[in-house]
């Protein structure tokens, strides 16, 4: 399965699959906004339904163009929906240009979801993927961002991605990625992580010279590799999974990398040695991403996920802190990330000079649903202190039972 990589077009956002050359068909691409003789005030975008019928318009319009075109003789077909041909994306830069059916909304009744993560088959995010939508098609991308697109862009149904680990904390591209796309979290699950050292069949830990692996995996195992003396370098790659592959495609036998059990069967790699975290408490937090946020219950643990942000710095902090604390809500996170928009403030003082502060924006998990009339008035007091205020999912929390790392 090939992982998707970032793009301006859609090509490398789209699995490649064969093609199967036809003549007589006529293959459409929808693109985010038609032109206004479609009469849908707002462009496509507004629901799934005037996604779902305006390419069915345009379809339709397609149709009755062949037609038209094969009793004029002429092949050359002049204009669909305004557009003088009808690849509004370049077909020779798609692999498989999308149709309807990929446009489709969320699978039901026993379809197989489409679910995005970071890696390559194998990671800590497909096994996390395949733990909250059991039975899922897992979509590898060789970025975050790429899984945040393919979700935006109908390739993918959900997206998977980590947010914190008990060790190594937040991941903090992935809090600046929900801050700039529109996705919706609607769920979380943690997944403990079992490190296993592995190597190509045959190979001795007495061979070894380098060590490779995710940064943070390598620094979850650190104090582990002096244990089992190995005088080795260390050396850091994008994800786990994607170290493993590395070591057996390129046949490195003096190589060793740090990832799952499950990407050794793989790619073919014996393991070294198994269960090589220093903390057997090592989970990582991942959260669950949709077009569509999911309706608030009260009838199951919600956690809700906001950010904020104050024109006048962090002096408003404590404020909304008490918003919480005044209705009993338990925060179970907070996190500050630099302004981007604005990184610095500037205060002059004529006495003094010129001070300067960073800016911030906040991040606050807290165990309530948007459903509870407690949430609702927590919120409704935190907007009054603040310039800026998101929701990014209210949803339920990961109430399974709690066991070390002892295993995928």
């Amino acid at each position: 399965m090939q992982a998707l990589s970032p793009s301006p077009n859609l090509k490398s956002l789209i699995r490649s699959r064969p093609v199967v050359p036809n003549p007589q068909r006529l293959v459409v691409q929808c693109a985010y906004k038609f032109d206004s003789s479609t009469n849908f005030s707002g462009g496509v975008g507004l629901s799934r339904a005037d996604w779902q019928s305006s390419c069915a318009i345009l379809a339709s319009k397609v149709v009755s163009q062949q037609q038209d075109t094969e009793k004029s003789g002429n092949a050359d077909l002049t204009a669909v929906n305004g557009h003088k041909t009808l690849d509004l994306v370049p077909i020779e830069k798609l692999a498989k240009p999308l149709t309807i059916t990929d446009l489709s909304p969320a699978p039901m009744h026993g379809s197989t979801l489409r679910v995005a993560y970071q890696g390559v088959p194998g990671a800590y995010s497909e096994a996390a993927a395949g733990k909250a939508y059991p039975n899922c098609e897992a979509i590898p991308c060789d970025q975050f961002e790429v899984a945040f697109q393919a979700v935006e862009l109908w390739i993918a149904d959900r997206a998977v991605l980590p947010v914190e680990n008990s060790l190594g904390g937040s991941i903090h591209r992935n809090y600046d990625l929900l801050l700039r796309h529109r996705l919706h979290i609607v769920g979380e699950v943690q997944l403990p992580v079992h490190h296993c050292l592995l190597a190509l069949p045959g190979v001795r830990k007495e061979y070894l010279t380098r060590v490779i692996s995710h940064p943070q995996a390598l620094a979850q195992c650190e104090l582990t590799l002096t244990k089992l003396g190995l005088n080795v370098a260390r050396e850091a790659v994008d994800d786990t999974a994607g170290a493993a592959e590395y070591v057996a495609l390129n046949n490195l036998r003096d190589t060793a990398a740090i990832a799952s059990a499950r990407a050794a069967d793989l790619y073919g790699l014996q393991v070294l040695a198994d269960g090589i975290q220093d903390d057997s408490s090592n989970v990582t937090r991942f959260v669950m991403l949709a077009r569509e946020p999911i309706i608030p219950r009260t009838d199951r643990p919600f956690k809700t996920s906001i950010v904020f942000a104050h024109d006048k710095g962090t002096s408003v902090l404590f404020k909304v802190l008490s918003a919480f604390a005044f209705r009993n809500i338990s925060l179970t996170k907070i996190e500050s990330r630099p302004h981007r928009n604005r990184p610095i403030r500037l205060v002059d003082d004529a006495n003094v000079g010129t001070a300067k502060h960073f800016e911030y924006m906040f991040y606050v998990d807290f165990e309530a649903s948007m459903a509870e009339v407690r949430a609702q008035n927590a919120l409704a007091e935190v907007q009054e202190f603040t310039s800026f205020l998101r929701v990014l999912g209210s949803y339920p929390m990961d109430m399974t039972p709690w066991s070390p790392s002892g295993g995928d």
